[in-house]
């Protein structure tokens, strides 16, 4: 099955993709997470992508395209795949349909004033690439998976996430409309506990 995870900034996008991801057996595609490790490890692309992800704003289509387009090639996604940051606009949305045409969308839907609480307080870390939340942590610091430092992304300060809203609503929330005009959206509710809105999802997909 080829899926597509469609969200505000916050919404626990990838978080329920690594669980669906898991249980359909195709793999959890995060150009976020892409993007994060092109600009670590200071790649052409990735110091291309810096200035805009900083700003909160969007990385140039013909960016995210190409490398999208070389990911869904790999044989990995021969089953099916499941797309967590991509596409966020109907521009990239008409590219994908040329490259791999998703099954079904779903749309994890929470409000925005919930959205600058998860956000702020959440912590990344740097090495297993978990994602936290300063409430639930011993150690804000301290990732308890690994046992890494867990860092405060740039794009997560107040200021940065403000405007990466803005930039949902104008640029990627009519790709809601989209996919609703081709029958392939469902939505759910993403402001409750992260095992419902699992529950919530798979009972979408059946």
């Amino acid at each position: 099955m080829k899926l597509i995870f469609l969200g505000p900034p916050g919404a626990g996008k990838g978080t329920q993709a690594l669980g669906v991801s898991s249980r359909l057996n195709v793999p959890h595609i995060s150009t976020g997470n892409m993007l994060r490790a092109a600009v670590r490890n200071e790649t052409p692309m990735g110091l291309a992508a810096k200035k805009f992800m900083d700003a909160g704003k969007l990385v140039p289509d013909e960016v995210l395209i190409e490398m999208v387009r070389e990911r869904l090639s790999m044989v990995d996604c021969k089953p099916g795949y499941l797309l967590d940051g991509f596409p966020r606009t109907v521009e990239q949305a008409e590219a994908l349909e040329q490259i791999a045409s998703p099954d079904r969308v779903i749309n994890i839907a929470v409000p925005d004033e919930c959205l600058l609480d998860r956000l702020t307080g959440r912590r990344v870390c740097g090495k297993c690439s978990g994602t936290f939340h300063i409430s639930k942590l011993t150690d804000p610091g301290v990732c308890p998976v690994c046992g890494w430092t867990l860092t405060h992304r740039d794009d997560d300060q107040p200021v940065t996430i403000r405007q990466r809203l803005k930039v949902y609503h104008e640029q990627t929330a009519p790709l809601i409309g989209y996919y609703e005009g081709k029958g392939k959206l469902r939505t759910v509710d993403g402001d409750c506990a992260p095992e419902e809105v699992l529950a919530s999802i798979l009972a979408a997909l059946e």
